[in-house]
């Protein structure tokens, strides 16, 4: 991600304004304890149109502008405080590296705002999610609807961005898919690494910082989200993120880990055996929730909807439970019923992008599950979750969570596994054991 790119999206973006401006705002640090903070990390929608990295700042774009579309405000420079808290851009740097057309310190929004929203037909802001903000934004509104003898007009209405903006972020273009492939390939290295590593007597913990490590050694972010190692039952718990407990001899673990290299995410599940050889039952189970995965993801591609993805999987995994007689009758009645849903309660698939559970609508207008079209990625990520008390089904099966995860973009002839060389196969998994 760098200011190339992000130019790319504001032009695509700013088309769909028609004669209004925009607002968007990165958050501040946030507290993490006492006087110490989170490592920060942008707002995705900002970062989307700006690639400036930095906390408290906010940009305006308003297209046909005189003095140019592409208005930042940021902290200025402080040397003091660059001191103790790292470099800052600054206003000049705000221009010269992040292409800004022209760029305030942030304690000048409110007086520049009106300005900046004076003419213009609308306003595109996203409200309720910081209320201070949109106090403020919707004071330098109400500021112009008092001068309207003065011949002050402003927006007359506000807009949501999402339609417009996550709508694009969804489709992703060639330089984005760029980062989504070296982020698969930083995952794929750390999903070896934490299969090379398992053994009996290996704490979750230890998965995990390996895992995390490979991340951050690759030049990664780190992980998109918090790393899931579920030892055991532990795997039944589908956020599990205590990672905690040690990983006995005759367990399966859970792995649930993605890489993000600048702000685009991974998300990979592989589940493989504490001991490097999986057990008879392990094997069956396995291969139920590896055959729903494989027949889900075939079914990605234009002319497949969102749902067909998943009604796919679950039929097949519905197949399975039945010839392992978890489930009794027939497919048919076992879906009607939804009698697989104690041991298979999410969905099969989710956009990917800048966020792990990314934006973009699952549903057109009228309710309808929507087409698949070239350029989404979307998981897909069928499994089957059976607690150890759980005295329904197969004594063998009890205690085991398995869930398999890809990440797979759709084309024009199909789709691509961007995930498909981490091990997957049982014989694969063994081998990387």
């Amino acid at each position: 991600m760098n200011p190339t790119m992000a130019a790319a999206h504001r032009e695509r973006f700013m088309a769909t304004l028609d004669g209004g401006v925009a607002v968007f705002r990165t958050g501040p640090e946030q507290t993490r304890s006492r006087d110490t903070h989170f490592k920060f990390r942008p707002d995705s929608d900002f970062w989307y149109l700006t690639a400036f990295p930095e906390p408290d700042a906010v940009v305006v774009l308003r297209p046909g502008r005189e003095d140019g579309a592409y208005v930042l405000f940021v902290r200025p420079r402080d040397p003091e405080l660059e001191t103790w808290h790292g470099r800052r851009a600054g206003v000049a740097g705000a221009q010269e590296l992040y292409g800004a057309d022209q760029a305030y310190p942030i304690d000048e929004l409110e007086a520049k705002l009106p300005g900046l929203l004076k003419g213009a037909t609308s306003l595109t802001y996203a409200t309720g999610h910081d209320t201070a903000f949109d106090a403020q934004l919707l004071g330098a509104l109400r500021q112009m609807n008092e001068r309207t003898r003065d011949g002050v007009l402003g927006p007359v209405e506000v807009r949501d961005p999402a339609p417009a903006l996550h709508e694009l972020r969804l489709h992703k273009q060639a330089d984005e898919l760029t980062l989504m492939r070296k982020a698969a390939a930083v995952t794929d290295t750390a999903h070896r690494a934490a299969m090379k590593t398992l053994s009996p007597g290996v704490f979750e913990y230890e998965i995990e910082a390996v895992v995390d490590g490979a991340f951050r050694a690759a030049g990664g972010w780190g992980p998109g989200y918090t790393t899931i190692c579920a030892g055991g039952d532990n795997a039944n718990v589908l956020h599990y993120t205590t990672n905690d407990m040690v990983v006995n001899d005759g367990d399966l673990l859970l792995l649930d880990a993605g890489c993000e290299i600048d702000g685009y995410t991974a998300d990979v599940t592989r589940t493989f055996p504490a001991n490097g050889r999986f057990s008879d039952a392990q094997r069956e189970l396995y291969e139920v929730v590896l055959a729903a995965e494989l027949a889900g993801i075939a079914k990605v591609g234009p002319g497949s909807t969102f749902d067909d993805v998943h009604d796919t999987s679950l039929r097949c995994l519905v197949a399975g439970m039945i010839e392992l007689e978890i489930l009794k009758g027939t497919v048919d009645e076992a879906l009607e019923a939804e009698s697989y849903r104690p041991w298979f309660m999410h969905r099969t698939s989710h956009w990917l992008g800048l966020d792990v559970h990314d934006v973009g609508l699952y549903k057109d207008g009228d309710g309808n599950s929507r087409p698949l079209e070239e350029g989404m990625i979307l998981t897909v990520e069928p499994g089957l979750y059976i607690p150890a008390d759980d005295e329904t089904v197969p004594e063998r099966f009890r205690g085991m969570g398995i869930r398999i995860e890809d990440d797979v973009l759709v084309t024009a002839a199909g789709h691509e596994n961007l995930t498909a060389a981490i091990p997957k196969t049982i014989a694969e998994i063994e081998a990387a054991c």
